[in-house]
C-alpha cells in the first residue's frame, strides 16, 4: 500500500505503512538491531539476559509438571539472538529440551532470514498464525514484541472525542489531522469506559487482539505469556508515541520507512484486559526486580571467575545496563500471564 496524494489514513495505518510496507517498510528492508542499527535490545547487550530468560522458562515448565508436549513460541525475534542463546542453554538441560518444540512468530521476512542464520537448529518452526501450534501447552516469550506494534491514538477536546489520522497532501508532505468519533464504539469494543477520566488514549487494536488470542490458548491447552517491554502502570493513558532514526529521536512523519517507531505499553490496560477473562492471573514486576530475582547477578559472578579485569568490567557493565534505574532497570517492566490455579512466583 502506497498512500495517494490528498489520501488520509488512520495512525495505525500510517505506522503499518512506515514499518511493514513489503518494499518500503522499516522492519521489511533492514536489520535495525545490534551495534549498527538504531537500537540495542536486552538479547543483544549481554547473554546473561537470554541465559535468565531460558533458566525462568525451564523453572516455569517444571512447575507445569513437566508435561512432555511443551510449545515454546518467541514473539517477534529480531536478530534471533535471544532464542540462540536460550537453545545453547537449553542443550544443558536434554530431559526438557527433548520435550520442547521452538517456535518463532515474526512478520518481516528481512528478519526471518537473519534469524534462520543464526539459529541453526532443526528444532526451531516458523509460524504465521498460533493455529499451527501442537495441541500442546503453549509458554508465550514477548521481549520488544507488543512496542512495534502499530498504535490508535484518541484526543478529547470540549466533550467530544478525535481519532488521530495522517494525511498525504499534494506535495508528498505529511501531517496530522483528527476525525471525530463515538468514543462509545470503542468502550463497547474494550469493554470499560474510557471517556469519564481519559483526555487522551492509545491503544494498540492489533496488540490486544494478539493479547486476547494468546489468553485464549493459555485458558484452553495451560502455560502463560511473558512480557518484557518499555513502558507504564497508570490508569491514564500517555501519548508515548515517538520516532528513532540514527539513534536519535525524530519527527514521526518525517523519514518515513528509515525510522523506528515505538511506544510505552501501558501495563495497566494489559492487566485490565486479562482480568476480563475468568481464570486468568497477572503478576507483574520491573525488569531490575525480575532479573535480580531470578539470579542474573549470581551468574555474572560465576561467569566472572578466571576472567581478566577487563573482561570482568564488561560482565559488570552490561549487567548494570540491564537492571540498573537509570537505565533499563525500572523503565522495563515484566508482566507474566497465567491461569489462576498456577502459583508460580519466581521473578515475581
Amino acid at each position: 500500500m502506497t498512500p495517494k496524494k490528498n489520501h488520509k489514513i488512520s495512525l495505525d495505518k500510517f505506522i503499518n505503512y512506515a514499518l511493514y510496507d513489503k518494499n518500503k517498510g522499516y522492519y521489511m528492508k533492514k536489520n535495525p538491531f545490534g551495534i549498527k542499527g538504531d537500537f540495542t535490545t536486552a538479547p543483544n547487550i549481554s547473554r546473561l539476559f537470554s541465559e535468565m530468560i531460558a533458566i525462568w522458562t525451564i523453572n516455569y515448565w517444571q512447575n507445569l509438571g513437566c508435561p512432555k508436549k511443551f510449545n515454546l513460541i518467541e514473539l517477534g525475534a529480531g536478530n534471533g539472538e535471544m532464542m540462540k542463546i536460550m537453545i545453547e542453554s537449553f542443550k544443558k538441560f536434554p530431559f526438557f529440551f527433548t520435550n520442547c518444540n521452538i517456535y518463532i512468530h515474526e512478520i518481516s521476512s528481512k528478519l526471518i532470514k537473519i534469524q534462520k542464520s543464526k539459529i541453526e537448529e532443526k528444532n526451531v518452526k516458523w509460524v504465521n498464525n498460533f493455529n499451527k501450534l501442537r495441541n500442546s501447552t503453549c509458554l508465550f516469550l514477548a521481549n520488544e514484541f507488543f512496542d512495534s506494534i502499530p498504535i490508535k491514538q484518541f484526543i478529547k477536546e470540549k466533550n467530544n472525542w478525535f481519532e488521530k489520522y495522517v494525511l498525504f497532501t499534494k506535495n508528498n508532505k505529511t501531517k496530522f489531522i483528527k476525525k471525530k468519533i463515538k468514543i462509545q464504539s470503542l468502550e463497547k469494543k474494550l469493554k470499560f469506559n474510557i471517556s469519564n477520566r481519559h483526555n487522551f488514549f492509545e491503544y494498540s487494536p492489533l496488540g490486544v487482539k494478539y493479547l486476547k488470542n494468546i489468553i485464549k490458548i493459555i485458558k484452553k491447552k495451560n502455560g502463560g505469556l511473558l512480557i518484557l517491554d518499555y513502558g507504564y502502570d497508570n490508569e491514564l493513558s500517555k501519548n508515548t508515541l515517538q520516532a528513532i532514526y540514527n539513534k536519535k529521536y525524530s519527527n514521526i512523519l518525517e523519514n518515513i520507512g528509515n525510522s523506528d517507531i515505538t511506544y510505552n505499553i501501558n501495563f495497566n490496560l494489559f492487566r485490565k484486559i486479562a482480568q476480563k477473562f475468568k481464570q486468568i492471573d497477572v503478576n507483574f514486576s520491573t525488569q531490575k526486580k525480575f532479573l535480580t530475582e531470578i539470579g542474573i547477578k549470581q551468574r555474572a559472578e560465576i561467569l566472572s571467575k578466571n576472567k581478566t579485569f577487563k573482561e570482568k568490567a564488561d560482565i559488570y557493565y552490561r549487567v548494570k545496563r540491564l537492571i540498573d534505574e537509570k537505565e533499563m532497570g525500572n523503565l522495563f517492566k515484566v508482566m507474566l500471564i497465567k491461569k489462576l490455579d498456577n502459583n508460580f512466583q519466581i521473578g515475581f
